[in-house]
């Protein structure tokens, strides 16, 4: 009889539910909801799963989730792997500093109650996967392998470059008109003013120009959709630069950032001391840069004199220090880490992944660290397979100490084994999905624009 769990207040009840051949336990921790599946034959090996970045309002599926794609967890659960995750407290925004406890709490509440696992691998998605990273790192005896997928590993960074990008929109494309970057009295309303500017600049080469340049600070990339190809087209590139400056502006510029400086009490983020000449200048978006300014007839020099006259914005530094306390982390390696990322994410920048393995250069074991590519635009557009392969690779490392083939032709080898259902790669935005062949392949990201380190 499966047992459906339900734990408040640190006391634990019980309730039967229908028998399905494996346990399902579903409960809440010190305000955290949980749920924890197990498989008919559990083979030792727990799946501890981070979750996104949710935005408020967002209509998110209620139940706490086990992995990116449905197909992965039953994919898991079908080859004797126990899966367990905590909903976070609050669920939404930020919620990076309950996590690292609430996580801990949900496995703590499986060793008691279902058995202590032989191996935990810590996987998650976007912000969870930064996340993932930082479990292993405060919990170095309990989490034996990290799969970060699509992951934020500085998560400072992104809060800076959406500044950057932001302050330039404000400055170049909406002068004068009441925005507030930071601290704002009215978040929806600042968040929408920049929203209106990007459409309205997305009318005139002129306004095309300045988005590209505003881009460009992020490093953002000019391809967007999951399921085409790269855009070739000067205008339909700066299109699709542009999406990703809309997503930023909406979940990391005024009204996202609330929440966060709601949790760090608050302003974290800041561009005293930028040069934004010298951040072109190491931009791999400079070409895109270049060449819109040309097609517009305007002088590049005399919009980054605008934005070297604009007053700055000034970090708070106990909020700055909250992100060094509880969302940045050092790179040491107690465990087995394998990144997953899309080559053209402006999500969760591509280029962290350059920042991270510096970190794990200076700091960690490199041998400890496998990053893996999938030639795709969006944000976290993985198939299912491809996600199976590369925690299988992890299984594979923490179980025999040693990695196995990673090069791009092996891993699209075993994604191709799967069927057309676990095929399926989502585009965020449209949510459309379509069957795509694998697509892992080499990749060298370029620097992270703003790293906290």
């Amino acid at each position: 009889m499966v047992l459906v769990v339900v734990l408040l207040a640190g006391l634990l009840t019980a309730t039967p539910a229908t028998a399905t051949g494996r346990q399902t336990h579903t409960g809440v921790i010190d305000g955290a909801a949980f749920r924890v599946e197990t498989p008919e034959r559990w083979n030792g090996t727990l799946v501890l799963y981070s979750h996104a970045y949710f935005s408020d309002g967002l209509p998110i599926p209620p139940e706490v989730w086990l992995a990116n794609r449905k197909e992965t967890e039953h994919w898991l659960l079908a080859n004797g792997y126990a899966l367990a995750a905590s909903d976070y407290q609050g669920r939404f925004g930020f919620a990076v500093e309950p996590a690292l406890r609430d996580q801990i709490a949900v496995l703590d509440w499986f060793e008691r109650n279902v058995g202590k696992p032989r191996r935990t691998v810590a996987s998650g998605m976007s912000m969870g996967g930064g996340i993932a990273v930082l479990l292993a790192e405060r919990n170095p005896r309990r989490i034996s392998g990290v799969v970060a997928t699509c992951a934020d590993l500085d998560h400072l960074a992104p809060y800076n470059m959406s500044l950057d990008v932001t302050f330039a929109i404000r400055t170049l494309l909406a002068p004068g008109e009441d925005i507030d970057l930071v601290l704002a009295d009215d978040p929806a309303a600042s968040t929408q003013a920049l929203l209106t500017a990007i459409e309205r600049a997305l009318a005139t080469p002129e306004g095309r120009a300045r988005l590209a340049l505003a881009g460009a600070f992020a490093n953002l990339p000019p391809w967007r959709h999951a399921h085409h190809a790269p855009p070739v087209e000067l205008v339909e590139r700066i299109k699709q630069q542009a999406a990703w400056a809309e997503g930023s502006a909406s979940a990391l510029g005024p009204a996202g950032r609330a929440d966060l400086e709601r949790r760090a009490g608050g302003n974290p983020a800041w561009n005293v001391g930028v040069d934004y000449g010298r951040q072109l200048a190491r931009s791999s978006q400079r070409g895109l840069v270049e060449e819109a300014y040309r097609a517009a007839g305007l002088d590049l020099g005399a919009d980054l004199a605008r934005l070297a006259a604009e007053p700055r914005i000034f970090p708070d530094a106990w909020a700055t220090g909250y992100m060094y306390r509880y969302a940045i982390p050092r790179g040491i390696t107690p465990a087995p880490v394998l990144t997953l990322h899309n080559t053209a994410d402006g999500g969760a920048s591509t280029d962290q992944e350059n920042w991270y393995a510096a970190q794990v250069a200076a700091r960690g074991d490199q041998d400890r660290l496998r990053q893996l590519f999938s030639d795709r635009g969006n944000h976290c557009a993985f198939s299912g397979a491809e996600e199976i392969v590369s925690l299988r690779t992890m299984f594979t490392r923490v179980e025999t100490g040693r990695w196995p083939d990673t090069s791009p032709g092996a891993l699209n080898a075993e994604v191709a084994e799967f069927g057309p259902e676990y095929q399926v790669v989502t585009n965020f935005g449209d949510f459309a999905d379509a069957v795509l062949g694998p697509s892992f392949v080499e990749h060298r990201p370029a620097g992270l624009q703003r790293a906290s380190r």
